[in-house]
């Protein structure tokens, strides 16, 4: 790079988030930590001790717009501008059937994984299209749960879809300003949220099986790619999978 330039990665204390921060950081990016747990980010940032990029934590809770835009004003004021933001902070529900479902655990999962990637998305665009020279990334963390659901993951797979949409709508109001937009879509990547795929989860065909995982930090590479593309270049969606998960026919 001519210049260090400046990612924001949500939900960087763990897995995904925490893999692509520091390969962010590794590959030379100046990288703000945003995640609810200043003592994960510390422990992220203590990795990336001695990367080429520097690393500040920031504590912010996505689902609430004034710890956004604080979020989005600390990265800023430390590097000057924002390049990248890596959507990635989410959740999910009780794997339990829609009736048995209690609205607060549907609005938590609401919160999180669309009012947070929208509120992430409304401050880095507004940042990115004031600030000179103009532009910069999104790369939104999707799921292919979008296009094969699990069993009862009905609210977890209905943000998914919301991200998908999300993500094509901002690739198209970014061009005017020089915003690409893409999204991420990954399968068993090993985090909190994957932890008991090899002891056995529920199948579409009512049967409980294990299935592989992949490390994390294969999704945090493909990040970083479409993370250092020229602005003339977009991954619009790109899915990484562990190889032998039952996706392909899943449906």
């Amino acid at each position: 790079m001519d210049r260090a330039k400046t990612a924001i990665v949500t939900g960087a204390g763990s897995g995904i988030g925490r893999a692509t921060a520091l390969a962010l950081a590794q590959a030379g990016w100046n990288t703000v930590l945003a995640g609810r747990r200043r003592e994960t980010l510390e422990a992220v940032a203590a990795q990336a001790a001695g990367a080429p990029g520097a690393t500040r934590a920031v504590v912010c809770d996505v689902t609430r717009a004034e710890e956004v835009d604080a979020l989005f004003a600390a990265a800023v004021a430390a590097f000057g501008r924002l390049d990248l933001l890596f959507n990635n902070a989410g959740t999910s529900a009780p794997a339990v059937p829609i009736d048995a479902l209690s609205l607060d655990d549907w609005r938590r999962v609401l919160a999180t994984n669309v009012d947070g990637a929208f509120l992430c998305a409304r401050a880095a665009f507004r940042q990115m299209r004031a600030q000179t020279p103009q532009g910069g990334r999104i790369v939104n963390n999707g799921s292919i749960a979008a296009y094969a659901p699990r069993p009862l993951s009905a609210p977890y797979t209905v943000t998914k879809h919301a991200i998908t949409g999300l993500t094509r709508s901002l690739a198209l109001d970014g061009r005017p300003y020089g915003i690409a937009c893409g999204q991420i879509d990954i399968g068993n990547a090993a985090s909190a949220m994957t932890e008991r795929m090899p002891d056995g989860v529920p199948q579409a065909d009512g049967s409980v099986r294990p299935e592989p995982v992949m490390d994390a930090g294969h999704a945090a590479r493909a990040v970083l790619h479409m993370a250092s593309l020229p602005p003339e270049a977009n991954v619009l969606f790109m899915t990484v999978m562990a190889t032998a998960m039952p996706y392909v026919g899943r449906g």
